[in-house]
């Protein structure tokens, strides 16, 4: 009997250990994940850091090799080419991305061409200009989702951009050779980078001017443009009521007189 006993008493003893090996083991565990997490966002921030590091000194020598020229080693600006103090990474995303820099020749207007360097050249660039010199930068995601208020938008472009870019956003022409460009491809980040900076001829519209929430409302107005087609069938280059009365001067009286040349050539 008291070697059974002695059995039993053992026997409850390693129940309690294995118990406790347990606890230790999933506590142990626990504690390893958790170290082994941290470390790994640990390297994942110093990779970031890296990684912008490496994009600022690519954008460098990209900017070195392609723009130095005409806008100084040191973006201070020379004879041919204006300084870059301020001007912020947004300013050379939008000149870049439309091709627009580097410029062709000099001219009443920067036109818009193929961009010259890829999406993560574009980009390099832009994050050294912002490293040395710093001004307007990207947006937040929402205020170029398109998906702000369409009517309030369209409303906010016929009184701050419709006298320059026409009411349907097709552009036209300003004076000494220069013009509003049509906006019928332009992105959502461009659209914004162009109000927020005011590259050529725009004006600045800062958020005392227009509010982000405005913004995004003219963004949504002009991708709606976009598109949606003419409602009214051929728009004749949505350059209202000339180009209208000019296609029925020519077209619609012309023909009038054809018809009334030839019946009355018949009746003769």
């Amino acid at each position: 009997m008291a070697r059974e006993k002695k059995r039993r008493q053992t026997g409850r003893r390693s129940r309690i250990a294995t118990a406790a090996l347990i606890g230790a083991g999933l506590l142990l565990t626990g504690g390893i994940y958790a170290g082994a997490s941290a470390a790994m966002a640990a390297t994942g921030d110093d990779t970031k850091a890296s990684v912008s590091a490496a994009s600022v000194e690519d954008g460098k020598k990209l900017f070195q090799a392609n723009c130095a020229t005409c806008h100084g080693v040191n973006l201070q600006g020379t004879h041919s080419g204006p300084s870059l103090y301020g001007v912020g990474e947004l300013a050379v995303h939008f000149q870049v991305s439309t091709g627009r820099m580097p410029l062709q020749e000099q001219g009443p207007q920067a036109p818009v061409k193929p961009p010259q360097f890829t999406d993560a050249e574009i980009a390099s660039i832009a994050a050294y200009v912002q490293s040395v010199a710093p001004g307007p930068t990207y947006p937040a995601p929402e205020v170029i989702d398109g998906k702000g208020n369409v009517a309030e938008g369209a409303e906010l472009f016929r009184i701050n951009c419709a006298m320059c870019h026409n009411v349907a956003a097709a552009g036209g022409a300003l004076t000494e050779g220069k013009f509003a460009p049509s906006l019928d491809k332009t992105t959502p980040l461009n659209i914004y980078a162009a109000m927020v900076t005011g590259p050529q001829n725009m004006p600045v519209f800062n958020d005392m001017n227009l509010t982000p929430d405005q913004k995004r409302n003219i963004i949504s107005a002009i991708l709606y443009l976009q598109q949606h087609e003419s409602p009214g069938g051929y728009g004749l280059g949505n350059l209202g009521p000339v180009s209208e009365g000019l296609f029925i001067w020519i077209f619609g009286i012309g023909a009038l007189i054809a018809i009334t040349v030839w019946i009355t050539a018949k009746s003769n």
